[in-house]
């Protein structure tokens, strides 16, 4: 029986009073969805807006532990998304491409980048916009030229975790510097283990300032990271080293007599080309920074037994280069050992203020001696 006919036997009064009842039912489930949707809609906002504040924040804001992050040459937003998303610098891959892009961001660039997951969004990506590392380090630790291993280890000893004497230990661990041939064969030889070495690394542990991000820094990360910027500062004189009668070990070697012996750069070429007419000569190098560093210590005067001493290293006492470097080197220093002056002297000498004088003959040498560096009293 249909409803308007039921309808139709009911009174007016009754009609009314049912369709009243019906407007209040359908008006509370109208209400009721009403309500199920403003509250569908406020939890999907928060959802939505939480789900963008997340991908907006960082991953960790109290984690500043280093990350190494290795961008391709070639890899689009997508691609660089998806990379510092699988290394946890970001949360969220398509957050960051859809920032970017509304942001208008461009000019990444391929490298290897350092980041941690306390970094702000923006911070990641003025970083790989410009290659600027913008993580503060823990430590900067500053190698000058001329420094020796064991001055090196001094200055770590006081400047970062590193314990001086357990890092001397480990230059003379032949185990470890063999697996270091291993790992940089284009510029580790078999030459720094020959038995009278010192230290097999001396000259090897390049002088510059190093930042350093790892907490937990051990021997291992410091040399790596010295021999890396060994093999970056050399690459450009491979070719060079190749074509000369020197090896790297001799290469260095000669730049490290250089670094200790002269301070411009005029003047490194300039005792290069004396060294390279004695060797051409076949007479001995006689150059006082190898006595000293034979000897083990520094003096300010070097006194004539000083230069008796028995040593591979001591160019007084034998032919050639020293068995192996003094000391570490400058850029400068390696151009000199490979591109000397061209000039006819074999002897120098260096006045008390600094100043070089050349001389063809001993007895112009003596006559130098006398009138620039003449004995204190």
């Amino acid at each position: 029986m249909s409803t308007s006919n039921d309808d139709s036997k009911l009174t007016y009064k009754e009609v009314k009073k049912k369709r009243i009842w019906e407007a209040k039912i359908a008006r509370k489930w109208i209400i009721t969805i009403l309500f199920f949707v403003i509250i569908a809609l406020i939890i999907g906002g928060l959802s939505i807006y939480n789900y963008i504040d997340k991908g907006l924040s960082p991953v960790d804001p109290d984690n500043k532990e280093i990350i190494e992050v290795e961008i391709p040459l070639g890899t689009s937003t997508e691609g660089i998304a998806s990379i510092l998303e699988e290394k946890d610098i970001i949360n969220n891959g398509l957050i960051f491409r859809l920032y970017v892009k509304f942001k208008n961001e461009s000019g990444f660039q391929a490298g290897e980048y350092l980041l941690a997951q306390n970094m702000e969004l923006d911070e990641v990506i003025e970083t790989l916009k410009t290659g600027k590392i913008l993580v503060d380090p823990l430590y900067t630790i500053t190698i000058p030229e001329g420094f020796t291993v064991e001055q090196i280890a001094a200055r770590l000893d006081k400047e970062t975790p590193i314990n001086e004497e357990e890092f001397l230990d480990k230059m003379q661990d032949r185990e470890y510097i063999q697996s270091l041939i291993g790992r940089y064969p284009t510029i580790l030889g078999e030459d720094i283990l020959q038995d009278e070495i010192r230290y097999p690394l001396e000259g090897y542990l390049y002088a510059i300032t190093y930042p350093i991000y790892q907490e937990d820094l051990t021997i291992d990360d410091v040399v790596n990271m010295m021999l890396t910027e060994t093999s970056n500062q050399l690459q450009p004189f491979m070719s060079q080293i190749e074509a000369s009668d020197f090896n790297v070990h001799d290469a260095i070697t000669m730049a490290s007599l250089l670094e200790r012996e002269a301070v411009s750069k005029e003047d490194r070429k300039m005792i290069s080309g004396v060294f390279y007419n004695r060797l051409e000569e076949d007479m001995k190098l006689q150059t006082d920074p190898t006595a000293l560093y034979a000897h083990g210590e520094h003096k300010e005067r070097v006194l004539y037994s000083d230069l008796e001493i028995e040593s591979p290293y001591n160019t007084y006492h034998i032919k050639g280069l020293p068995i192996g470097p003094i000391a570490n080197f400058h850029k400068n220093s390696m151009e000199a050992a490979l591109n000397p002056e061209e000039h006819e002297y074999l002897y120098f000498v260096a006045s008390y203020e600094g100043e070089v004088y050349y001389a063809e003959t001993f007895a112009e040498h003596e006559q130098n001696i006398q009138e620039y560096r003449p004995p204190k009293d």
